[in-house]
């Protein structure tokens, strides 16, 4: 497991920025989408809803990379590249609210559709980078 260098904790606990997750389609094509994450224990926590795209490719040992850019000085930035190692429905309900209330100030997530399943995904950093 690869350690956060302490000068870029700051985007992954006290910022708002947000992270671009590159994963890995069936055909071997790249997919990136900006994602909301939180950073705990070491490991990068995104969710998504069951069904979308970056919910396929993300698999448990599937091969991830996240760019986080500093939304106070673009030309500066985390890389980490990582496994996804857990896959968990189980409290992905009161993860998202929780990033909701980190990025939106709101205490429940309101984009929620009807019968919606989220889940929550913890990525072990494996190679970090970066320019500060």
């Amino acid at each position: 497991m690869a350690v956060i260098p302490e000068n870029f904790l700051d985007l992954l606990q006290q910022k708002k920025a947000f992270a671009h997750l590159a994963t890995i389609m069936k055909d071997g094509s790249p997919q990136v989408t900006p994602v909301w994450f939180d950073y705990t224990g070491g490991m990068i926590r995104v969710n998504t809803a069951k069904g979308r795209v970056k919910a396929r490719n993300l698999r448990e040992g599937a091969p991830v990379a996240l760019s986080i850019l500093d939304p106070d000085n673009p030309y500066r930035y985390l890389e980490i590249r990582g496994r996804v190692i857990k896959i968990t429905e189980d409290g992905a309900v009161e993860h998202i609210n929780a990033l909701a209330k980190k990025y939106r100030g709101m205490e429940t997530y309101h984009s929620r559709v009807p019968g919606e399943v989220r889940v929550m995904y913890v990525i072990e950093p494996r190679r970090v980078g970066g320019r500060s």
